[in-house]
């Protein structure tokens, strides 16, 4: 019996210490990926600063110049600094912190920068206004600049952490130093008092917010918002839920809703607007085994859910296998035109045709009814306006938004030049080449 005694103790003594070891291995693995974020967030952080610092003296520089041939590579450059900056922001963790106006501006500088380069300057030189409006731009990346510089000066010198700013924009909980969240509100309040015409470049960005803005219906509570996610997100079995509501009055509120589900062990997260309850989009983590039905069938169940889901009139455009995962894209049609910027995207799990993600954005910023306007051009004008060595493949009218976010009747083109495919569009009205795109 002693010696069973000692057989157990020294089981459970190994026990302990394999768990013990698992354990720190696990914590040990946690600091890496925390430091690892924590210097990717560092990184980015650093290159925002220092790219707001070039684009503050690149404006600077095209207001200095005289020569036009010299004015559109500088306003190219204005436009390049201006997405790097945009896709420093996007690998930042300021999902709760504000800091749209700021990204706004940023779009609303790239816009008019590009609008402006790409126009024969000689023929139309820069305007009193657009003049005004370089000045102001100038003065204000000039503040936004220095707010920048000091949450990085708050950062060397405070030790801060932005994974600290991560957790807090998941729990909603305050860092344990407020100065990186400060020091982004007082760079938005400096925004505030500085806005400027940037002509009729209106951005992506703040058409999505408008939209969203501009929804009518009536206002649901969390109740509710739980109810419509769990219809609507196909994997059932939550054992459970959580609901909050978004902070703020910037944008359309929205209910986060985060679902844990039980056989199958999945996450589920979710967002759906407070006025009149559209889902926005969700996405559902769980593990995918091998591929056991086509990406044809996975197109056909994606066109099941959405007319279940009461999301009419949608057609494939185009679709994606990565491994055993595939990605629709739906657009709508109507009277035999593609509506473009009603878009709808859908991540369908191959090993059973499950839809496990679902992005309604762009439908839901631009659903309205809209006139189609008659196409001035003839299908047969539109396609003499093509390169004659492309191989017309497939012609159909589509509504397409131009570079600047203006709804444009075009012909689409399908067609393939030296063994490469290409999408054209032909504006219906004028003939211009408005887009083309290499599939």
């Amino acid at each position: 019996m002693m010696k069973g005694s000692w057989i157990v103790a020294g089981v459970l003594g190994a026990a302990l210490i394999g768990s013990g070891y698992y354990g720190y291995t696990q914590h040990q693995q946690l600091n890496e990926m925390n430091l690892k974020a924590e210097n990717n967030y560092q990184r980015a952080f650093n290159e925002l600063t220092f790219d707001m610092d070039l684009l503050h003296d690149k404006i600077g520089t095209t207001l200095a110049m005289n020569s036009r041939s010299s004015l559109s590579p500088a306003l190219a450059d204005v436009w390049r600094i201006s997405i790097q900056s945009k896709s420093d922001i996007a690998q930042l963790p300021l999902k709760f912190v504000p800091f749209d106006k700021t990204q706004a501006f940023l779009t609303g500088v790239g816009n008019f920068s590009y609008k402006t380069a790409v126009r024969d300057l000689n023929k139309e030189p820069l305007t009193d206004k657009e003049f005004t409006s370089l000045k102001n731009m100038y003065s204000t990346a000039d503040k936004i600049q220095d707010g920048l510089r000091n949450v990085q000066t708050n950062i060397m010198n405070k030790n801060l952490s932005w994974i600290d700013v991560g957790q807090m924009s998941e729990e909603k909980k305050a860092p344990r130093d407020n100065s990186i969240v400060d020091g982004f509100k007082h760079i938005e309040q400096v925004k505030a008092t500085t806005d400027q015409d940037f002509g009729p470049t209106f951005t992506n960005g703040q058409e999505a917010s408008k939209g969203l803005r501009k929804l009518t219906g009536k206002k649901i509570d969390q109740n509710k918002a739980e109810k419509i996610a769990k219809d609507f997100v196909p994997l059932k079995n939550v054992s459970k839920i959580q609901v909050t509501r978004s902070n703020g009055n910037k944008f359309e509120p929205f209910y986060a809703v985060t679902m844990n589900h039980s056989n199958p062990t999945a996450d589920t997260y979710m967002q759906i607007t407070q006025t009149a309850g559209l889902p926005i989009f969700f996405m559902t983590n769980r593990p995918i085994s091998k591929q056991q039905i086509s990406l044809d069938d996975a197109v056909k169940k994606g066109l099941n859910y959405l007319n279940s889901k009461n999301y009419k009139n949608m057609e494939l455009y185009d679709s994606t296998q990565y491994d055993s995962v595939g990605v629709l894209q739906y657009v709508k049609s109507v009277d035999n035109v593609r509506i473009y910027p009603e878009a709808l995207q859908l991540k369908v799990a191959l090993d059973n045709g499950q839809i496990i993600g679902f992005n309604a954005k762009n439908y839901i910023t631009s659903n309205h009814v809209r006139k189609i306007p008659t196409p001035k051009l003839t299908l047969e004008q539109a396609r003499a306006k093509l390169n004659k060595n492309v191989k017309v493949e497939e012609e159909r009218l589509a509504i397409i938004l131009s570079d600047f976010n203006k709804e444009i009747l075009t012909y689409e083109f399908l067609g393939t030049y030296n063994h490469d495919t290409y999408d054209i569009y032909i504006n219906a009205m004028n003939g211009n080449e408005e887009k083309v795109k290499k599939l």
